[in-house]
């Protein structure tokens, strides 16, 4: 089963890489029960002018578009390249999502076992799978990668 999650956090690796110069390079994927994928997306905040256009909300929307009655996500698995923020754990447990599978902690914003632990928040009604660290060492140097770019750039 490792091996499922690591190929559905490659995907999200390369959907992070499609962000754009500007945008922090995560990706996200929504997989169907089946392990085929649904959506994916990066981050488009500064893109779109968003503050919501996080890859996982991208994606989850999406997916939302394409699979069961239009917003429950049953079943599928949402893969991301970091660990969600609040909003995007949220926007996991609403939706229904049946794990969510993430590449680098993120210890000062995470909200899926860091900081917080939205998603498995023993008063919610839906509590997904969470699996952690999945090519956590790629995942990380990604995003340390694009900070380090911009502290150059910026002075």
């Amino acid at each position: 089963m490792y091996e499922a999650y690591e190929e559905a956090v490659r995907a999200a690796l390369a959907e992070a890489r499609t962000a754009g110069s500007d945008d922090v390079p995560i990706g996200a994927v929504v997989l169907d029960p089946h392990g085929e994928i649904l959506a994916g997306a990066a981050n488009a905040r500064e893109r779109l002018g968003d503050p919501t256009a996080h890859a996982e909300v991208l994606a989850l929307r999406q997916a939302a578009a394409k699979w069961g009655d239009g917003w429950r996500l049953e079943g599928c698995t949402l893969a991301v390249t970091v660990e969600p923020c609040t909003m995007c754990a949220g926007a996991a447990v609403l939706s229904r999502v049946a794990r969510v599978v993430f590449g680098a902690w993120q210890p000062r914003t995470g909200a899926v076992g860091s900081l917080w632990d939205v998603v498995r928040d023993r008063r919610l009604n839906h509590r997904p799978e969470v699996v952690g660290g999945v090519l956590e060492h790629e995942c990380a140097e990604l995003v340390e990668r694009f900070f380090a770019d911009h502290r150059d750039t910026c002075g």
